[in-house]
């Protein structure tokens, strides 16, 4: 403890100057806890707003797909290029390395596979994500499907654990053959989950009225990347969203499955974070391309 006795009096009070009330960088978020707002300093680039999440979560419901079958050949070294990752616990224990420092959003719900009626699922005990030091916990979300009302469950029952330990819930848009994703689906979904807890939702983009998915979601959105396309045409679809005010992607197999996933993984940095077109970007992805080629 202190001695009381030998203490300076405390002058330094700068009584002149007025105490800064900064806001926050991300919107719908200034209101929430100090450990939240951390977390998703973390997750997205203060500087650009944005963030390039590489998700290799895949294998939950699909087991080895192509481009998964050996993660610490393929994953292991894109990790350093995204801003965080997003995987389930088991591939986060067996394959990437403990000394990693990105951000984890953990894949949070488990449940039926591809071999059945995909989003019957169940939650993840909160003491593993502490565990696993999570900066976000990601439930999937099922609007409008079979299991609707039990996601929506388990994305509120999330918000509510995660809200006691400062972690942020990233919402997950499952969207089934059966559903359409139109603007008004999709805004739908995404205010849902928003009102639901979510400190951000993952959803997908859609080329007429995506503008107005993201005015009407009050938390930042990042979207998925979806099943593979040509690199450029995955380039145009990380712009077109970014410029439609989503703040990042979140990325798997259009990085990946790509014919050089390091190189395009670094395209796509820089369309999120330096607004680079497509065109800049896909020659970006090919002169790299081209470059580790000779290594």
């Amino acid at each position: 403890m202190a001695d009381n006795e030998g203490n300076i009096e405390a002058k330094n009070f700068c009584a002149d100057i007025e105490t800064k009330s900064e806001g926050f960088f991300l919107k719908g978020l200034s209101h929430n806890d100090w450990g939240v707002k951390n977390r998703m300093s973390r997750i997205f680039n203060k500087k650009s707003g944005n963030t390039v999440m590489l998700a290799f979560d895949h294998g939950y419901i699909m087991g080895p797909t192509s481009g998964l079958e050996r993660m610490d050949l393929t994953i292991v070294p894109l990790i350093e290029d995204a801003d965080c990752i997003m995987c389930t616990r088991g591939t986060l224990r067996s394959i990437v390395p403990p000394d990693c420092t990105k951000p984890v959003a953990l894949r949070w719900s488990s449940g039926s596979t591809i071999l059945t009626e995909l989003n019957n699922e169940c939650l993840i005990n909160i003491e593993d994500a502490i565990r696993l030091n999570a900066s976000a916990l990601a439930p999937m979300v099922a609007i409008g499907g079979t299991f609707e009302a039990k996601t929506i469950e388990n994305l509120a029952r999330t918000a509510d654990m995660t809200a006691r330990y400062g972690i942020p819930t990233l919402g997950v848009t499952a969207v089934g053959k059966e559903l359409t994703r139109d603007a008004r689906y999709l805004a739908l979904a995404c205010r849902v989950i928003a009102e639901n807890g979510a400190t951000f939702v993952k959803t997908y983009y859609c080329d007429e009225g995506f503008e107005k998915v993201v005015a009407s979601c009050p938390v930042p959105i990042v979207i998925a990347g979806g099943k593979k396309l040509p690199e450029k045409d995955a380039l145009e679809l990380a712009y077109k969203a970014i410029s439609s005010g989503a703040k990042g992607v979140d990325m798997g197999r259009n990085i990946f499955q790509s014919e050089c996933p390091k190189a395009m993984i670094k395209a796509v940095r820089a369309v999120v974070h330096e607004k680079m077109n497509p065109e800049q970007a896909f020659e970006l992805f090919s002169d790299l391309k081209s470059d580790i080629a000779k290594i």
